[in-house]
């Protein structure tokens, strides 16, 4: 009974079943149905639009035939007539060489010439005063047509006015650009082609931008001051150094080093040496007011030997023999020399270092070279011998610091000599008065 209820039950839900399944595959059959349509519906649009399009396109393709012919009957027709006009231009080429005759030769000698001044009046500081000359000339240069006889009067008046320029000296106001860029208006004179000149020293006229410039760098101080007092003077005549070359030797002369740069080159050595040679005149400036003061007081001093000072070394000796003069002479002598020794110091102080700074100052220089040599070798190791460039620095240091060494000790050398003769006199005339009172004690005892 148990097993017929079962059965009776998995027969009920296979029926259920099967009715589930029969109404999706009905609504599954009535889908494909829909979308056949739909999609016979789409390949009717897409088959109408090719159509169309290879209609379109067709019509495109026939435009483009259509022009590709017109195309090469228009290229036909125009080589035609290039050929055409080649012939036509050759026999017009004949006949302006058959018009012109002897006119041909003067066009080529204008335009020569033409192209010639214009190279010279543009780079002429003269355009600096009389700018925009070159404008027509470079039309006559260029132009392949003879020249009008106004353009033939504008290149005589540009050469003339060039060769009577070349011959004055004229002054003229004109603006001047800084190396910043900036501009002021500036009194110029103008020796001739030849050189600008200001207040402030040397201009330069630069023709690539037509503006006039200062130098990056004046040349040396006795050029630069030439240059100031001739822009200074009103009449007269006055020295002035000039380039003919039209700035080429002025440009060297900027590029040369000025004393203050070759010293710097000597560097810390070069530096050392400079302060020993301050610290040496010091010493001797210090020494000869003292000697020079010391031997005035003297010289006061022995003027009145009766009423000795202590300002000064004569009154202290004589207040020592004052002091002693009952002793003998012999003894006097001991007390004399002594005063004499303790004096010694006061006036010899210094000159010994002042000798000392001499002798050191050449034997700096020497070091420098010696560093100096091994900066250069070191140089050659990294860099080779291509560029002399690299060493140059080197170099210099090597040489300066021998020059100012030896600048150093000549000086010295000299001051030490002086400073040295001056204390000696000082002492010498110790000396004599020293021998002098013993000589007056020794004959007091002999009588």
């Amino acid at each position: 009974m148990k097993k017929f209820i079962n059965f009776i039950m998995l027969a009920a839900s296979m029926t259920v079943a099967t009715s589930a399944l029969a109404n999706d595959l009905d609504d599954l059959l009535k889908q494909v149905k829909n979308d056949r349509i739909s999609e016979g519906k789409l390949d009717k649009k897409r088959e109408a639009e090719f159509t169309s399009a290879r209609a379109d396109k067709q019509a495109l393709l026939n435009k483009a035939k259509k022009e590709l012919a017109n195309q090469n009957t228009r290229n036909n027709r125009l080589t035609n007539e290039y050929a055409a006009n080649e012939i036509t231009l050759a026999q017009k080429s004949v006949e302006l060489a058959n018009a012109t005759g002897t006119l041909g030769e003067m066009f080529g000698v204008t335009r020569a010439a033409a192209a010639d001044a214009y190279g010279q009046v543009v780079t002429s500081i003269v355009s600096a005063e009389f700018p925009g000359r070159g404008k027509v000339l470079d039309v006559i240069a260029n132009s392949k047509e003879i020249p009008e006889l106004e353009q033939l009067e504008e290149l005589w008046i540009a050469l003339q006015t060039e060769m009577t320029q070349s011959g004055k000296v004229s002054q003229f106001s004109s603006d001047v650009t800084s190396l910043d860029g900036s501009k002021s208006t500036e009194t110029i004179t103008r020796i001739g082609t030849f050189n600008l000149v200001s207040a402030n020293g040397f201009l330069n006229y630069n023709d690539e931008v037509g503006q006039v410039q200062p130098l990056a760098k004046q040349p040396s101080g006795y050029i630069t001051d030439t240059a100031s007092d001739f822009f200074a003077e009103t009449s007269g005549h006055h020295p002035l150094y000039i380039d003919p070359s039209r700035g080429g030797i002025l440009a060297l002369e900027t590029r040369k080093r000025v004393l203050m740069e070759f010293y710097h080159q000597g560097g810390t050595v070069g530096y050392a040496i400079t302060v020993l040679l301050v610290i040496g005149f010091l010493i001797a400036l210090e020494r000869m007011i003292f000697l020079s003061t010391v031997s005035s007081r003297i010289k006061t001093q022995e003027k009145d030997l009766e009423n000795p000072t202590d300002n000064n070394p004569l009154g202290r000796l004589i207040k020592v023999y004052h002091e002693n003069r009952n002793v003998d002479a012999e003894t006097l002598e001991l007390k004399l020399d002594e005063a004499i020794l303790r004096e010694t110091p006061k006036i010899d102080r210094g000159i010994n270092l002042i000798k000392m700074f001499a002798a050191i100052a050449p034997l700096m220089g020497l070091l420098g070279t010696v560093i100096g040599m091994i900066m250069t070798f070191q140089t050659i190791t990294l860099f080779g011998t291509g560029d002399p460039k690299i060493m140059a620095g080197d170099i210099s240091l090597a040489l300066v610091t021998t020059a100012l060494g030896l600048i150093c000790a000549l000086p010295l050398i000299l001051i030490h000599s002086v400073v040295a003769g001056k204390s000696k006199s000082v002492l010498q005339k110790l000396d004599e008065q020293t021998a002098g009172l013993i000589a007056s004690i020794a004959e007091k005892e002999s009588k």
